[in-house]
């Protein structure tokens, strides 16, 4: 349970929704930045925050996963060929990719992505076969649900 307000508590799935049957999202799980220095911003990080450069899976683009408590919570991608198309050229300060969040439900998601019409890509991690699902907000923003392995089919 969550304390709202003095005498006000609220569990995960008794949060007002408004909405029978809503899909948990679970908690933040990570922030992609296509920065405009790869190395420069890993270095940023790494040397002056603190983080450490962990684990990453064979994505087939240059990058990094860096750590915050053992946890990767900031992804740094390079340039990728799919990104060549987008008219969005990276700033000074690079480009905010997308968000991501730690999710359950994975069927209930994928049948209310198609009923409402909204087009996104699925993909399972080879190594450890979590799903993940991938789409766009109306303003644009990339959004990231992952679903643990247990729910892949």
């Amino acid at each position: 349970m969550t304390v709202v307000a003095p005498g006000i508590e609220i569990g995960l799935l008794d949060r007002p929704s408004g909405k029978e049957g809503a899909m948990p999202l679970n908690g933040l799980n990570h922030y992609t930045i296509r920065p405009a220095d790869l190395e420069r911003t890993k270095d940023f990080y790494v040397d002056i925050l603190g983080l450490e450069i962990g684990d990453r899976p064979p994505l087939g683009f240059d990058g990094y996963w860096l750590y915050c408590g053992g946890q990767p919570t900031v992804h740094l991608i390079g340039p990728r060929a799919q990104d060549a198309h987008q008219a969005r050229e990276p700033g000074p300060t690079g480009l905010f990719d997308h968000i991501a969040f730690s999710c359950t439900g994975l069927a209930e998601m994928k049948a209310r992505l198609r009923s409402h019409g909204i087009v996104h890509e699925e993909r399972i991690i080879p190594r450890d076969r979590q799903t993940q699902l991938f789409l766009h907000d109306p303003d644009g923003v990339a959004v990231e649900l992952n679903y643990p392995p247990g729910e892949t089919v």
